[in-house]
């Protein structure tokens, strides 16, 4: 049987491999619709390719321009209004929700309201919505299934998953503790004292992964970390205290699961995205999307390092911030998406990267979650605040 897919991003690293695993089997997936951020040969390349029957851009130039080039059967629409109209559609059987940041956040629940299957890469939104999300899966009866390394992993590790019976947002049964790795990033050994002079040229040279420039900055501050114990305990249903993290250079474990018998089940491949991206597209089944084949006797040594809190002060305000079920993961996480930004264009330097966050969460506080829209006001307060700062750094 033939599936029809959305893709969220499709012209970002996520999308890109994903339409690399769907290439090798084309009796088996059909697009649905594309979005991606801007118009431009890549996006017209992939529509000729798949011919979609709708693809979204953000802006109305990019949409006109894509008209004069793709075929007269693709449907194309612009802005916010058009990215929710394809996700809230029901002739998508999956959907990829691969765009970054807290901008993937009310596509994802439009998605989820269609009772799709969503294959999400983008953490934010899990991040940001916490038990909301919870609430909207189990009344459309929507399944969310992690395509990031290390809740794929987790989600790989867990005995209902590899049952085929696996549900998100439920417990992992006689679990002890999840443990995420990550790499550290392009500074791990640099003196912490020298990291106030690193460019942004260096933070986003990621030594093991190739991601897009604000997702290599967060594995850099390991925020992305951060983030992640935030979305594991949404997503597997478990107590933050239950959640470590791990620095493993070498990024061939992608994350584990500690049994309470004492069992440590290991998610292992080569780092490659279109592993995790197959295992969700084809699950329970289990087909090759490209990646390759790892060889045991050609491994590096592994090491497994505590993560050094000094050096990585976003992953400690976020392991503070992690036990509370307010607003506060909100602020952090909008707050990081402007510092990030501005140190890409090198308004602020790196360590006012964790500064300006930090002062952020302070500043607005702590609240409880009662709504989408409280939500996304809050997630817009925190970026004003966010910008506020950066203007007063740069006096």
């Amino acid at each position: 049987m033939t599936r029809s897919v959305t893709v969220l991003g499709a012209t970002g690293v996520i999308g890109q491999l994903t339409l690399e695993v769907i290439r090798k089997y084309p009796d088996e997936f059909s697009v649905f619709a594309f979005t991606a951020r801007r118009g431009g040969r890549e996006l017209a390349a992939i529509c000729e390719e798949f011919t979609p029957r709708h693809v979204v851009v953000q802006n109305k130039e990019d949409s006109d321009s894509l008209k004069q080039v793709v075929s007269e059967k693709v449907s194309v629409s612009y802005g916010t209004d058009g990215l929710i109209d394809v996700c809230s559609s029901t002739d998508a059987d999956m959907i990829i929700a691969g765009i970054v940041g807290s901008a993937g956040l009310e596509p994802l629940l439009a998605a989820v309201r269609t009772g799709a299957v969503v294959l999400i890469a983008n953490k934010e939104p899990v991040v940001m919505l916490g038990p909301i999300l919870r609430e909207e899966l189990t009344k459309y009866g929507a399944t969310i299934l992690p395509i990031d390394s290390e809740h794929n992993a987790i989600f790989q590790c867990s005995a209902s998953s590899a049952q085929g019976n696996y549900q998100c947002f439920t417990p992992i049964q006689g679990l002890r503790r999840i443990l995420l790795t990550g790499t550290g990033g392009p500074f791990l050994k640099l003196p912490v004292e020298s990291l106030e002079q690193v460019t942004p040229e260096q933070a986003v040279a990621h030594p093991v992964w190739n991601m897009g420039k604000k997702v290599s900055v967060d594995s850099a501050t390991m925020m992305n970390k951060g983030l992640e114990i935030f979305e594991a305990r949404w997503l597997f249903d478990t107590p933050s205290d239950k959640i470590d993290v791990v620095v493993h250079p070498q990024g061939f474990v992608h994350s584990m699961v500690e049994y309470q018998d004492g069992s440590i089940i290991a998610q292992m491949a080569l780092p490659d995205m279109r592993v995790a991206i197959a295992n969700a597209l084809f699950w329970p089944e289990r087909k090759n999307g490209g990646a390759g084949y790892m060889d045991f006797t050609e491994l590096p040594k592994l090491e497994f390092l505590p993560p050094d809190m000094d050096r990585f002060p976003c992953l400690k305000l976020a392991r503070e911030l992690a036990d509370s079920d307010g607003t506060a993961a909100v602020v952090m996480n909008g707050a990081n998406e402007i510092a990030v930004d501005a140190f890409l264009s090198s308004s602020v330097n790196y360590l006012e990267i964790p500064r300006i966050v930090r002062q952020c969460v302070e500043k607005i506080g702590n609240n409880r979650i009662e709504s989408v829209e409280q939500i996304l006001e809050l997630d817009k307060i925190a970026k004003q605040t966010a910008h506020s700062l950066i203007k007063s750094y740069g006096k």
